[in-house]
């Protein structure tokens, strides 16, 4: 069709159909010598698969994109093995669903992501569902930046998630400590004391660690260099107990980690877990007490002396001041407390007070007028 001008527009327009859709665009041209040219021009280009409408090639199903998802976080988590080792026993779980594995990236809609929860949900707990449904998720992400589908489908984790909350008491402290082998009963300690995450702690170095305070601090300090969340770089004081602690260790060590394994590297957290594991068994505590649980205890413990939330942010290395709430819980004293300074805060001041206030402002005032006069 050749172009045309639509009722009330002083610019040229063209219309064709090109593989079966309509194209109709305005050339934004009032000579229709030149639109004519840019509709022939656009013509060329569609042919070309320049521009505009082109054939995509079929997106691959599941199974078939694995290997290039993996291959992805092998790269992104490569200083994190236990983030790869996730991700591809989660994947594998997800390809175990024939109906999931075969469907291509594409067809992976609502409805069939509905299906797959209700199939694992009488294998699984929710908790378990929902880790494999976020690694779908991530697989689809990444393959909807790649340009390889076109549309996200939403996916909804379930609730009813089990969270472990357990929190060491200060009576059980000392029994867990004192049963706990070495080199878990440290690490333990430099845990309740710092807040570090299991991974930070076994990554620590030598280097890390500042024994002596600065000039103008109390506390020794440490350094964690990278972590889970995009926060978890920061610094963090060490306790009296902690520092004699390290300063111990540091006697009696030849390697470059604070905690070394074999053959000179860090300790593995699957060998950790296990140590703990049987500790807990033997003093029969709650499953629920993991080594985790260390950190927990440590921010909860924060949260009861009164620290803010943004504080222990810092000192936790949270991505999210949304995560640091949950370890504050106000009393009701600390509430009534808020009010009082509320309140001494909206008394009037003195009019002596103020006028001898006032009076020196306006002295000072006098006295920059002045200094700018003589400039």
């Amino acid at each position: 069709m050749a172009v045309y001008k639509q009722k009330g527009s002083k610019f040229w327009w063209y219309k064709f159909t090109w593989k079966g859709e309509a194209v109709r665009r305005s050339t934004k041209q009032t000579n229709k010598r030149v639109a004519e040219q840019i509709e022939a021009a656009q013509k060329t280009s569609l042919a070309k698969g320049e521009v505009g409408i082109v054939e995509r090639e079929p997106a691959p199903t599941l199974k078939q994109f694995s290997g290039r998802f993996m291959h992805a976080v092998s790269i992104r988590c490569a200083e994190k093995p236990r983030t790869v080792e996730f991700y591809r026993e989660k994947l594998n779980r997800l390809l175990e669903y024939p109906a999931m594995a075969s469907a291509a990236l594409d067809a992976i809609d609502e409805a069939l992501i509905e299906e797959y929860v209700q199939q694992r949900r009488k294998l699984v707990a929710p908790a378990t569902v929902n880790r494999q449904l976020a690694t779908l998720r991530r697989a689809l992400r990444l393959a909807h930046e790649w340009k390889v589908i076109d549309r996200l489908p939403r996916i909804r984790l379930l609730q009813g998630e089990r969270t472990r909350e357990f929190v060491l008491s200060r009576e059980q402290e000392p029994v867990y400590l004192n049963a706990t082998p070495e080199p878990l009963k440290d690490l333990a300690l430099l845990m309740l004391d710092t807040g570090l995450r299991d991974g930070e702690a076994l990554a620590l170095k030598w280097p890390d660690l500042h024994l002596k305070p600065a000039p103008t601090a109390k506390f020794g300090y440490l350094q964690v260099w990278k972590g889970k969340s995009a926060k978890a770089r920061r610094t963090v004081s060490l306790t009296a107990r902690v520092r004699e602690m390290l300063t111990g260790r540091s006697k009696e060590s030849s390697s470059e980690f604070v905690f070394p394994g074999r053959g000179g590297n860090p300790i593995l957290v699957t060998s950790l877990d296990h140590q703990h594991a049987k500790v807990r068994d033997l003093l029969k505590m709650p499953e629920d007490f993991v080594v985790h649980s260390l950190r927990h205890t440590m921010l909860t413990r924060l949260g009861l002396l009164g620290v803010d939330a943004f504080t222990i942010m810092k000192i936790a290395g949270h991505s999210s001041i949304t995560v640091s709430q949950r370890y504050v819980h106000p009393s009701p004293e600390s509430v009534e407390s808020a009010f009082e300074k509320l309140e001494m805060s909206n008394q009037p001041v003195p009019r002596k007070k103020v006028g001898i206030e006032l009076g020196i402002a306006a002295k000072n005032a006098v006295r920059r007028n002045r200094r700018n006069s003589m400039k």
